[in-house]
Formats: C-alpha cells, sequence, structure tokens
C-alpha cells in the first residue's frame, strides 16, 4: 500500500466512494485478498475474457471497490497469491493492467477490452467527455451496444481537467491553469481523477457491464495534450501516462501564443509544402507562405517530438500500438482560415506526423447552436475542401449542445467524416438528473450546486476584475432574460438589483450561469464559491467530489438515460448510425425502467 493509498483511506475514501484517483483499482490488497480467501468476493462472469491457456475474470468487492483478478493458469502479474480452490488472484494494480493488454491481444486479437483505432474511429466519432468518470461509463456502453456503432468513450482534457501526476499532485505543486472568467487560476487536474485511474476505470467498466462481449471497439483520446512551453520538460511524463490512448489530441496553442526560438525550415520542406499546397488548390505567394510557415514551424517541429514520445509509451506493448493523431488548432483567436489548415496539414505530411483529424476554429460556444446555417455551411464546406484533399477528417470541439440543423449540416458537407466532441454536455446532464430526482440527498446536492454557481457568479460580476465582470454580467444577463426579467442587462450590471434577482431565480439547469461555472464544483472545498477553494486536491476537495459517487439509483439511472439519449440523438443527426436503429434504440431506453434493467442491456 503506497502513501496515496494510505491517504485516501485514511480519510474514508474508497475506490466505491471516489473513484480514479489513484492509478490502481485495489488500494487493500491485503484485505482483499482475505475476502477473496472467504468467498465474500467472487469473479463476474460477464467479465471472463481469454488469456493464454485459460480465462481470466475481474472480481470486486462491492463495499469498497477494491478489485483483483483470477485465473485458472499461471500469468506474470505482480503481486499474485493463490486460493485454495486453485484459482490465482493478482490485485488490480496499474502495472498488471499495462501486462493483461498484450496478454488478452495474444489470447484473441480481436478483443475489445482496450480502446483501440478499430471501427472506423480513424475516420468518424462522438467523443464523450468523462468528467464524471464512472458514472457515465455505461450510458456511453448501453449507446454503443444498442448502435453497434465505435465511440471514443473516455475522453479529457490532459493536463488540464486530469492529474497527470499523483507525486506532484500530493506534494501539492500541481501547475495552475488561467480561467480568464473567474478571473484567477485553478490547479491542474480540476476534475479530481488521475489519467492512469481515469484509463483504468474504464477498461474495467467494459468488462464489469460485459460490453466487450459485443465485440465493439471504443477508443480513449488524450485531449489536447499541450505542446510547447512549460510543457516540454514534462512532456515524458505526460506521454507515458497516456499510453493506454487510442487517440491524442495536439493542442499546439501553448507554443503558438509563446514561441521558443527554433531553427529556420529547411528549404526542401518549404518546397514540398508549396508543392502539396498547391496541388490540393490552395496556392500561396510566397510572402503569405513564409508567413504561414513562420507561424507553425516551430509547434510543428515540438508536435513532431511529442508524437516520438508517444511512440516511445507505446512500445512497452507488443500489441495494439496503433493511434490516432488529432491536430488541434481550435483554440487559437479568430476563425482558422483554409490557408492555415492546408499549411498546417501539409506539414504534417513532410514531417511524418500526418493528422487523422483537425479541428478548425468555426466559432462554436459550448452549450450554444450555430444560429447562421449559412454561415456555417460556408466555413465547414471551406475547410472541409482542404482535409478531403488531404484525406483528413474534422474535430468539432465544444461541439455540445448545438441545433438538430447544425448537426445535420455537418454531418451532411462532410460526409460523416468528423468527431463531435462534447464534454459539457455531460455536466449539464447530471444537474438535470439530480432537480429531476425525488430523493432528498439528490435534491440537496443540486441546490448546493446551484447555489456555488449563483455566488461564484455574482463573486466574479461584483467583485472581480474587469474581464470576468463583464463575462460574469453577461452569463447573469442571460439568465435573467430566459426566466422574463426585463432589461436583463442593466440588472446585472447594477450589484444591488443584480443579487436580488440572482437570489430570486429559480434553480434551473438551463440557466447559463449554472451552465458555465457548474465544473468548478467538482472539487470545490466545501462546496465554497471562492477561487481558493477550487480545484483542491484535499481531503476538503475530495470529500466534496465524493458526493458525486453517492446519489441515489434513481439519479443514476436518470443521468444514464439522458446521456444515452443525447448520443443517440449525435448519432442519428451527424449520419453516424442508421435513423431506423436510432429510433429502435430510443424506443428501448424510452421503456427502461430500473438501472439493474439498464445495465443487463448492455451485455445483452
Amino acid at each position: 500500500m503506497d502513501e496515496l493509498a494510505r491517504w485516501l483511506l485514511a480519510h474514508g475514501h474508497t475506490i466505491a466512494t471516489n473513484p480514479a484517483v489513484h492509478p490502481d483499482w485495489c488500494l487493500d490488497w491485503s484485505g482483499l485478498t482475505a475476502r477473496l480467501a472467504a468467498g465474500a468476493v467472487t469473479g463476474n462472469p460477464l467479465s471472463r475474457v481469454l488469456v493464454p491457456g485459460g480465462w481470466l475474470e475481474l472480481a470486486e468487492d462491492q463495499a469498497t471497490g477494491d478489485a483483483a483478478w483470477l485465473s485458472n493458469v499461471e500469468l506474470p502479474l505482480e503481486h499474485g497469491t493463490r486460493l485454495e480452490s486453485g484459482i490465482r488472484s493478482w490485485p488490480a494494480t496499474w502495472e498488471n493492467l499495462l501486462r493483461l493488454k498484450d496478454l488478452m491481444l495474444e489470447a484473441d486479437p480481436r478483443s475489445t477490452v482496450f480502446p483501440s483505432t478499430a471501427g472506423g474511429l480513424e475516420r468518424r466519432s462522438l467523443g464523450v467527455g468523462a468528467r464524471f468518470t464512472t458514472l457515465h461509463w455505461p450510458a456511453v456502453e448501453w449507446a454503443m451496444a444498442q448502435l453497434g456503432l465505435p465511440l471514443v468513450a473516455n475522453q479529457n482534457s490532459i493536463p488540464r481537467e486530469l492529474v497527470w501526476d499523483i507525486a506532484e499532485m500530493q506534494a501539492g505543486t500541481l501547475a495552475k491553469v488561467p480561467f480568464p472568467f473567474i478571473g484567477g487560476s485553478v490547479p491542474e487536474g480540476h476534475q479530481g481523477q488521475s489519467v492512469q485511474g481515469m484509463s483504468h476505470g474504464a477498461v474495467l467498466s467494459k468488462l464489469r457491464t460485459g460490453f466487450h462481449r459485443r465485440r465493439v471497439p471504443w477508443g480513449f483520446n488524450a485531449d489536447h495534450q499541450p505542446v510547447g512551453g512549460s510543457f516540454d520538460e514534462r512532456e515524458g511524463r505526460l506521454a507515458s501516462g497516456c499510453c493506454l490512448a487510442s487517440s491524442i489530441t495536439f493542442d499546439l496553442s501553448p507554443e503558438l501564443n509563446n514561441p521558443s526560438p527554433c531553427p529556420p525550415i529547411p528549404a526542401s520542406v518549404r518546397t514540398r509544402v508549396a508543392m502539396r499546397i498547391a496541388a490540393v488548390g490552395m496556392p500561396l505567394a510566397d510572402p503569405a507562405l513564409d508567413v504561414e510557415l513562420g507561424r507553425l514551424w516551430g509547434a510543428m517541429l515540438k508536435m513532431q517530438r511529442r508524437d516520438a514520445a508517444y511512440r516511445a509509451a507505446r512500445s512497452r506493448f507488443r500489441h495494439g500500438r496503433a493511434y490516432i493523431r488529432e491536430l488541434s488548432i481550435d483554440e487559437l483567436p479568430g476563425l482558422t482560415a483554409p490557408a492555415t489548415l492546408a499549411v498546417a496539414l501539409a506539414l504534417c505530411e513532410a514531417l511524418e506526423v500526418r493528422a487523422d483529424y483537425v479541428a478548425p476554429a468555426f466559432g462554436f460556444q459550448k452549450n450554444f447552436p450555430f444560429d447562421d446555417q449559412l454561415e456555417l455551411e460556408r466555413r465547414v464546406e471551406a475547410a472541409w475542401k482542404v482535409c478531403r484533399a488531404f484525406g483528413c477528417s474534422i474535430g468539432f470541439h465544444s461541439g455540445s449542445g448545438k441545433s438538430e440543423a447544425n448537426y445535420r449540416l455537418v454531418g451532411r458537407v462532410t460526409g460523416g467524416n468528423l468527431e463531435i466532441k462534447t464534454s459539457g454536455r455531460y455536466t449539464y446532464e447530471f444537474g438535470r438528473a439530480l432537480a429531476a430526482s425525488g430523493e432528498a440527498k439528490d435534491r440537496t446536492l443540486w441546490a448546493d450546486w446551484w447555489a456555488f454557481t449563483r455566488d461564484l457568479a455574482l463573486r466574479c460580476a461584483h467583485g472581480g476584475g474587469e474581464s470576468e465582470a463583464k463575462m460574469a454580467r453577461s452569463f447573469i444577463a442571460h439568465a435573467l432574460a430566459r426566466s422574463g426579467v426585463a432589461d436583463a442587462a442593466a440588472v446585472a450590471a447594477d450589484e444591488a438589483r443584480c443579487r436580488a434577482a440572482m437570489n430570486a431565480l429559480p434553480a434551473d439547469p438551463d440557466a447559463m450561469t449554472w451552465f458555465e461555472y457548474n465544473f468548478l464544483f467538482v472539487l470545490a472545498a466545501g462546496g465554497k464559491a471562492d477561487p481558493a477553494a477550487l480545484g483542491d486536491h484535499g481531503e476538503a476537495g475530495y470529500a466534496q467530489r465524493a458526493r458525486f459517487y453517492a446519489v441515489s439509483e434513481s439519479a443514476r439511472l436518470g443521468y444514464a438515460k439522458r446521456v444515452a439519449g443525447y448520443i443517440i440523438f449525435l448519432a442519428e443527426t451527424t449520419g453516424l448510425a442508421p435513423a431506423g436503429r436510432c429510433s429502435e434504440a430510443m424506443r428501448m431506453l424510452e421503456t427502461t425502467r430500473t438501472w439493474d434493467g439498464f445495465l443487463a442491456d448492455i451485455a445483452g
């Protein structure tokens, strides 16, 4: 038992009550060994898979969440024991999980236990953000199972949202992430789970529910992997923590926003890029080409180096080394010009880091439709002309909450060669599930969550700097106008009237104030709307996080049905799944009445 496991258990945090913080899925192996020996914990038949010479099952203690591997053959795993029955057992450590990947794929090359690039994921998918870790996975597995549709079922920004290094977390030395809309910074990993813990839990979930029996591939996207700046010195450790990721999103914004000195671009590369973009119908005059190359070259060199780090991290595996590359340039100011897109993709080819997806900036805002369909069509068609010529799909970031017409348009223009990335939507659906619950503890959590976002909005609107005040007042004005308040902008600008109006506003998951600030509540010490309390990796922060894993079974079902329903909606409107199959899945979802029934339908 290591220091983090001791700390978690000393503060009452088991895997069952606060999952995926530790990379291991077993915190107390000696205790679990005793319960296995006594027959109190047994294998899950749904989880059985092939390994060389025999079988392997997952066994989980429902009380603690601690997990073990059971097998009828000896395997090269660490810390093993033999039960009286002759069955071998090992703790579900991160190292054992990594060792099992090759063993499972050697015994069954078509295994879908681990994330992969199979099933067309290199061309089309939906990216499902994993802010609530274990709570949304059954819903994603249910939707994939009923639609027979491979998806990126596990996606998070690393290290922004996930703890990239638990030693840094324990030492209190995680870097800060600036959030201009609150006028301050929050520690990295502000959702509380470690990247290894989330990776581990995602695999175990596919075994626990029996989803792996469906033979539907699924992916894990290490999103917004920052390239350049302060991230250079830790890129080896960032890559090793993401060794199970089947797709990597390279975010060039740190280097592009603060470029460091780099060697001049070789004449051969410049010539190759010029010829390539001319061949796809995007010729640039020399001055314009030099501007684009001067802006992108240094960042692309660093992307090439980071890509080598990911290849090295995956070299420990004999099987399943392939991964998908996405180039992200959507977080730069302004819209992405077709010329910039073409030069970036041509550089990827020249540096032999070909992009499968690229994410341009289209002017999307999270959870809001794009109102001008004609303008959206113009922008997407211009980007698709370039991407199609390079054999590259389009990644639509900030993809949550667009209109049905928006999704149908992008699916039609790209011919389904796209990925819609959604994350904030699943936080929103959790709020909706709590707001609709009749259980007292769910309603209390919802009331506290609403109060947190209201108080943080007020704090930023009337007590912060000019930048966060402007944004907060716009969020407040939108929420007030939606509720029928006249002259909402003027009310938001007046502190006394603003406070009175917000205090009178009914709790509403569709209020913009709740949507914009809600994710910061998960690890807020004591649930306080205080910048100093946000992203707290101590006892108070994890006690707050545990509240989300203590919701009622009815809230879990309500949440799962909302998530599954939204995935089905996206799959149908983008054309990724046939309309008839989506309609059938929605009918099945509407008739599901119990949590056990929902889970049973995953394995089939």
